[in-house]
């Protein structure tokens, strides 16, 4: 196995291993860039960019659960006139492909986002259509397939030189929209985002989120991710991202037995920054012990399907 051997592509996108950070998690690489050379990466997955600078939930909004956390953040972020000005400067400062998470409370956001990060020259926009932590938006386009694949066709339109992925809800049966994803002009889709979880003192009586309802990530979450994955790559021809509790290259390699063309570390970073490149390595370290020349051969691979 050779460095070549872990390339992949992800549409018209050429990534020089399967490895992201998931988006959200490693805000737009200037904290992880204090501990290891951003290069290293697939590609670096920013956090959610609307238009406008989004302020987010009230605290508390992130609490610890057995295997897994939940977070109510709601998108907060600096705006898209921030991100272009610092946020994709400071990035480019590295050689890795950059993918754009947007996010907006109608379609016209959307597309104008797409239409302006594809100018700006990102590699790759991911349309979050799943996120639970927004009221308006987001995750409504993702459950209704009607709205959803409009979307993603009008924002196809607009995108002329950036991959396009669509991140994908699990409250919503991932085989039909990942097909309609491929089918309105997606390259590749991502999932899962966060599941809608709660958490409550028992003492105060009192939820753990402001929120109330937050969305679960972590470990506990990876066999329904595993599961989703295998039901999307399945019905679809375009490439699919895994995420969902990724903590090590096991966890990884299980995803791309699953279908998983890429996939995405996201949770697990908050507990050890450097897990990304320990994935890519232990990721090469499998496919050396068994003499597996590229990682195409890992995807979709499991036995007795």
């Amino acid at each position: 196995m050779t460095d070549r051997g872990l390339q992949v592509r992800l549409g018209k996108l050429k990534l020089k291993n399967p490895v992201l950070t998931a988006s959200g998690t490693a805000g737009y690489g200037e904290e992880l860039a204090e501990f290891f050379d951003l290069s290293k990466l697939g590609a670096m997955v920013m956090k959610g960019i609307s238009l406008q600078p989004w302020q987010g939930n009230p605290a508390p909004r992130i609490t610890e659960t057995p295997c897994g956390m939940i977070n109510s953040i709601g998108l907060q972020n600096v705006g898209l006139d921030v991100f272009l000005r610092e946020k994709l400067p400071f990035v480019r400062q590295w050689d890795v492909p950059v993918i754009a998470n947007i996010l907006g409370t109608d379609a016209n956001e959307y597309i104008r986002l797409a239409a302006e990060l594809d100018e700006a020259g990102v590699e790759a926009i991911e349309l979050n259509v799943s996120c639970p932590n927004i009221k308006k938006g987001g995750i409504s386009f993702g459950r209704d397939i009607n709205s959803f694949s409009r979307l993603v066709a009008a924002v196809r339109r607009k995108v002329k030189n950036a991959a396009l992925i669509v991140k994908l809800t699990p409250d919503a049966p991932v085989d039909v929209f990942a097909r309609a994803a491929g089918e309105s002009g997606a390259d590749a889709v991502s999932l899962i985002n966060t599941i809608p979880a709660l958490a409550i003192d028992i003492n105060t009586r009192r939820p753990l989120i402001k929120n109330v309802i937050g969305g679960l990530s972590g470990p506990a979450v990876k066999p329904i991710a595993v599961r989703m994955v295998y039901q999307a790559s399945r019905a679809v021809k375009i490439p699919v991202i895994g995420m969902g509790g990724i903590s090590c290259g096991a966890d990884a390699i299980e995803f791309m037995l699953a279908g998983a063309t890429a996939v995405a570390v996201g949770s697990a970073i908050f507990r050890d920054p450097m897990a990304p490149l320990k994935v890519i390595e232990e990721i090469g370290a499998y496919m050396k012990g068994r003499g597996i020349k590229s990682v195409s051969g890992i995807t979709g691979a499991m036995a007795g399907r």
